[in-house]
C-alpha cells in the first residue's frame, strides 16, 4: 500500500504491520506547505494513531520550529491513541537540531530505518 500526499511531502508504506511515513520538506517551508503538510500528517494519522509508526527522516536535511512543533503534535497522537512512534534516518544536522531542543528525550530514535523497523517489530 503506497500513498502520495500533496506536493509529495508524505509517502506512507506499511510493512508488517508498521506504517512507514517517508518525510521529504524542501529548505524552505512556506505558510501555505506547512498547512497542506500539517493536513496530510493528520490524514494519515486519522483512525490509525493506535498503530506502529516509524517516521524515516533521511531525506529531510532541516526543520525548522513549525515542523520541529508538527513531530511533537504527531508524537501526542500517536501516544495518546495508545501507539508507538520512532524515529530513523536523521543527518548529523538534524541529530544537532534534535539536540538542541532536547527532542532526543521524547523520541525514540534509531539509526536506519533497518534499526526502526525492529525496534517497533519488538
Amino acid at each position: 500500500m503506497r500513498t502520495t500526499m500533496p506536493r509529495e511531502f508524505v509517502t506512507v508504506t506499511t510493512i508488517e504491520s508498521i506504517h512507514v511515513i517517508d518525510l521529504w520538506l524542501p529548505e524552505q517551508l512556506d505558510s501555505e506547505a506547512f498547512d497542506q503538510l500539517n493536513e496530510s500528517m493528520m490524514q494519515t494519522l486519522d483512525g490509525k494513531i493506535d498503530g506502529r509508526w516509524l517516521l524515516d527522516l533521511s531525506s529531510v536535511q532541516y526543520m525548522g520550529s513549525s515542523v520541529l512543533g508538527l513531530m511533537i503534535n504527531i508524537r501526542q497522537h500517536i501516544k495518546a491513541g495508545g501507539g508507538k512512534l520512532a524515529i530513523s534516518g536523521l543527518t548529523p544536522r538534524l541529530t544537532q537540531i534534535f539536540r538542541t531542543c532536547c527532542l532526543e528525550k521524547l523520541f525514540v530514535i534509531c539509526r536506519t530505518r533497518e534499526e526502526g523497523l525492529r525496534t517497533l517489530g519488538k
